[in-house]
């Protein structure tokens, strides 16, 4: 079994910033990717960053220029380092885990909220 454990959300104002973390920890044989996707009430859950083993990394248009993602392989980590934050960004934040035999993990889930 794999786990992912998230951290670092909260509560902070337009124009401020959060950084999240996933750990992964487990059964972990060969990591394909890592990323995060995130879900607003009433809305579909939406690809933010995602970062390859060779480093290639990916982000939604929305939050390009503003957010960062990068990636520990040393410790099973990855990070998320979200700034100039809008309330649109206001969401549950999900760590993912994607393996290259094809599995796929995900984290509990960590809420944040941007609002004056």
């Amino acid at each position: 079994q794999v786990q992912l454990v998230e951290s670092g959300g909260g509560l902070v104002q337009p124009g401020g910033s959060l950084r999240l973390s996933c750990v992964a920890s487990g059964s972990i044989s060969s990591i394909y990717a890592m990323g995060w996707q995130r879900q607003a009430p009433g809305k579909q859950r939406e690809l933010v960053a995602a970062i390859g083993s060779g480093g290639s990394i990916n982000y939604a248009d929305s939050v390009k220029g503003r957010f960062t993602i990068s990636r520990d392989n040393a410790k099973n980590t990855v990070y998320l380092q979200m700034n100039s934050l809008k309330s649109e960004d206001t969401a549950v934040y999900y760590c993912n885990l994607a393996m290259w035999n094809g599995a796929n993990y995900w984290g509990q889930g960590t809420q944040v909220t941007v609002s004056s």
